[in-house]
């Protein structure tokens, strides 16, 4: 498994496959590159490079104390993209994910970056403020992260029919379920905290207005982990040349129940390149 190592010393886990134009798998909060094995496999049979990055505290990579702030993981994913050089990039980035190519746009320009797809992205901002009524409340925050340093397998098994959305009738079997929660648990119970606490807390609101490139926003209309009133709405109005694509029966794990639609979808976005595609609710 390869290695490299940014500023501040942490030692990052990546992956890279195939060659041609870079999609760079951007995972969800708790998950690491595993998460994409029914998306990896699809892309490089299609002649893409696929390369993914396990954040800090996450996979295997280090588990440092500090670093898990919007900024310095987006950071973090500029040195994958720098170390491997890689140019006309399709970002794919899955919930908080979604947050750190945000970031890594406006922090860093689209530069190397030719499209990028938000896939059931915790943007563009969670927190309740005067100027952002349709926020959560940052009580159920505490109470969450409360729960989750009490039990915390618990508070991902009870969670995890509702993130794959079984009672609409996706299968999954009890097997792939128990594996995503074990994928989950593998995270630093400290980082995972600290990525929570500071993607809830994180406006991403000037962060998507300032992409220019064309983008792509999946989201699922069952979604209980990112609900879509909160998310994947508000985004599309912040990136009105995006293509929009609503899911009605996924949930947040769409990159499993939803994997071949969700595929077809992002490779004819990618081949669309200039984003003119039609929006389909």
């Amino acid at each position: 498994m390869p290695f490299f190592q940014v500023s501040d010393g942490t030692r990052l886990s990546y992956e890279d496959y195939g060659a041609g134009a870079p999609v760079v798998f951007v995972s969800s909060w708790a998950l690491h590159a595993d998460m994409w094995e029914y998306q990896v496999p699809f892309f490089l049979e299609h002649g893409f490079r696929c390369a993914l990055l396990d954040r800090r505290g996450h996979g295997r990579s280090d588990r440092p104390s500090s670093g898990y702030d919007v900024n310095t993981r987006s950071d973090d994913l500029a040195a994958l993209i720098e170390h491997l050089d890689l140019r006309d990039i399709t970002l794919v980035a899955h919930s908080a994910g979604g947050g750190e190519a945000a970031r890594y746009l406006s922090r860093h320009g689209e530069e190397r970056v030719s499209r990028v797809a938000f896939l059931a992205s915790t943007v563009p901002f969670l927190k309740r403020t005067e100027d952002n009524p349709e926020g959560l409340p940052e009580a159920g925050l505490e109470a969450t992260l409360a729960q989750f340093r009490k039990d915390r397998p618990k508070w991902f098994a009870d969670r995890a029919q509702g993130y794959f959305a079984t009672h609409l009738g996706n299968d999954v079997s009890p097997a792939l379920v128990e594996n995503e929660v074990r994928r989950c648990l593998s995270a630093a119970p400290f980082a995972a905290a600290e990525v929570f606490r500071s993607t809830f807390h994180e406006d991403f609101r000037p962060d998507l207005r300032q992409v220019t490139v064309p983008a792509l926003i999946v989201h699922g209309v069952a979604d209980q982990s990112a609900l879509i009133d909160v998310t994947g709405r508000r985004t599309r109005k912040l990136i009105p040349h995006a293509v929009y694509r609503e899911y009605p029966t996924a949930g947040h794990g769409l990159y499993v129940t939803h994997a071949e639609q969700l595929n077809a979808d992002i490779l004819a976005f990618v081949n669309s390149y200039d984003g003119s595609d039609v929006d389909e609710s």
